[in-house]
């Protein structure tokens, strides 16, 4: 299966939150995302190194600035159970802006094209890191690492086209 690219329509699928209020909810893709502009980055998985200290907290530092640029949404998903993407978001306690979201059996995740099996790890199958801008359910940039490192999937870099 191919990647989710640069013109495709956002697939529609379910991922688990957990509101404010600690509810948990399954919320339709399409209903976060259709008639806004929407960030979607993926990370292999929550309290790891990279994804816990590089990539989920340059969103939260840039969610104002991305807001002020037309961002509506902004939306973290990782092949997690939800209890772990509720305890990983608590973690950061000045996000605003970031919704936490889980994929826990990575449907989702293939639906995109972006799964990564990381069983040599450990961890099973997961996603790739990737940043998506979404308008109105149409994806303007696709930056999909290739790599486990944080590059053009960086808040920087989408704060870049904007």
């Amino acid at each position: 299966m191919a990647s989710i690219a640069i013109g495709d329509v956002l697939p529609d699928g379910e991922l688990a939150w957990f509101d404010e209020s600690d509810q948990l909810h399954m919320i339709p893709v399409h209903w976060l995302a259709a008639g806004k502009k929407v960030v979607l980055f993926g990370v292999p998985g929550a309290f790891t190194p990279n994804c816990s200290m590089i990539h989920a907290p340059g969103f939260i530092e840039s969610a104002e600035e991305l807001k002020s640029k037309g961002v509506d949404e902004i939306l973290l998903i990782s092949v997690n159970d939800p209890f772990v993407m509720r305890a990983w978001a608590k973690w950061y306690p000045e996000n605003r802006h970031v919704k936490f979201l889980a994929d826990g059996s990575g449907t989702y995740t293939h639906a995109l094209g972006l799964p990564l099996d990381l069983s040599d790890l450990g961890l099973g199958v997961r996603s790739r890191r990737f940043a998506l801008l979404v308008d109105d359910l149409v994806v303007r940039v696709a930056n999909i690492e290739e790599g486990r490192e944080v590059t053009i999937s960086s808040a920087e870099e989408i704060l870049k086209v904007l």
